[in-house]
């Protein structure tokens, strides 16, 4: 089975692999992050108003003491707490980033070994210091590669149709994401998107399978450049993991810095609802509900705003996550399970 085969199993992008679609993948991933916590806050709210109008209970308990009491404390507790652990959890990643000179060292031999490791397989002296244009390269390279697999094979009148079929999907799909790598700033999310678009474990798999079947009607030129074509492909998971990490680190820092803006505003809020609003301030209805419900229901939607912010940023954090739980030739979403990804 070819990548062009359909299905979600093969899907090049990660859009077409989300049950849900575009919709569903832009509230996991691909949205701004306040504004998805935005549209949860909205949807809180609304709830929150028409359980209390038109939900079983009384209305009127709404806007005794006790209940308003009662609602606002947990929250200025739950704030807390919340941003202590954010920060908290905040320190301990960054703490990977400190250490002895010799770890730093360390560190920094084994960028330089894997940086010349791809600078060989590429046939480059110097790779790109930017993660967009690092990945560019890699992409570029495979779909250069392919172009002469499927110009060798094109000469021979009785080349295997899966592999030209390979070539070309590998070629398309090169262009598509180089396109959509070039010129994108690391710290947005365009970036790791763009890589997870790039279905480098199931090429790898595909390549070994038609490597392997057709190995004796292969020309020399044509396994050898199907060989290189592989080996790319294999240094461009290390760095597409690489640059994911650093960009979990990221938001990381992101959701703190957010946190730390939106918790001050939030608490003083809550304090105010426990300490001084009284409901008989704010008599009458607008639109046939009670402002008082509506009051009550906006300021609980704005402390629990640090929370929406924090499960937002977090969404995409633990998504981009599942679908990077494995590396190489392993696929761990739903597939065919026909013959072709059997042990031959």
């Amino acid at each position: 089975m070819s990548e062009s085969a359909g299905g979600d199993e093969t899907a090049n992008t990660m859009r077409e692999r989300v049950r849900g679609g575009r919709p569903m993948f832009w509230f996991l991933v691909g949205g701004n992050r306040i504004l998805v916590a935005g549209i949860m806050l909205a949807v809180a709210y609304a709830v929150l108003v028409v359980l209390s109008e038109f939900g079983p209970g009384s209305i009127t308990k709404l806007f005794e003491p006790d209940p308003i009491f009662a609602l606002f404390t947990p929250v200025v507790i739950g704030i807390v707490m919340g941003v202590s652990l954010v920060l908290t959890f905040n320190q301990l990643v960054l703490s990977q980033e400190l250490g002895p000179v010799g770890d730093q060292r360390n560190r920094m031999a084994d960028a330089m070994a894997f940086r010349k490791d791809v600078e060989d397989a590429v046939g480059r002296e110097t790779s790109p210091p930017e993660p967009s244009a690092f990945l560019r390269g890699l992409v570029e390279t495979t779909g250069d590669l392919a172009r002469d697999l499927l110009e060798t094979l094109e000469r021979d009148a009785e080349a295997p149709t899966d592999v030209l079929e390979y070539a070309r999907n590998v070629v398309a799909d090169a262009d598509r994401v180089s396109d959509d790598l070039e010129g994108q700033q690391f710290g947005r999310f365009e970036v790791v998107g763009s890589a997870l678009n790039y279905n480098y474990s199931w090429k790898i798999y595909d390549g070994r399978r038609v490597r392997n079947r057709h190995a004796e009607s292969l020309s020399a030129e044509a396994r050898e450049t199907l060989d290189d074509l592989i080996e790319v492909l294999k240094f461009f998971g290390p760095a597409r993991e690489h640059f994911k990490t650093l960009y979990f680190r990221w938001e990381i820092i992101n959701i703190s810095r957010a946190l730390v803006a939106i918790s001050l505003p939030a608490l003083a809020v809550a304090a105010y609802m426990i300490l001084i609003f009284e409901t008989g301030d704010v008599a009458g209805e607008t639109a046939g509900i009670d402002n008082g419900l509506l009051i009550v229901g906006l300021a609980f939607t704005i402390g629990v705003t640090p929370f929406a912010i924090f499960l937002s940023y977090i969404l995409r954090i633990v998504t981009v996550a599942k679908w990077t739980l494995a590396i190489g030739p392993f696929i761990l979403r739903e597939t065919d399970r026909g013959s072709d990804i059997d042990w031959e």
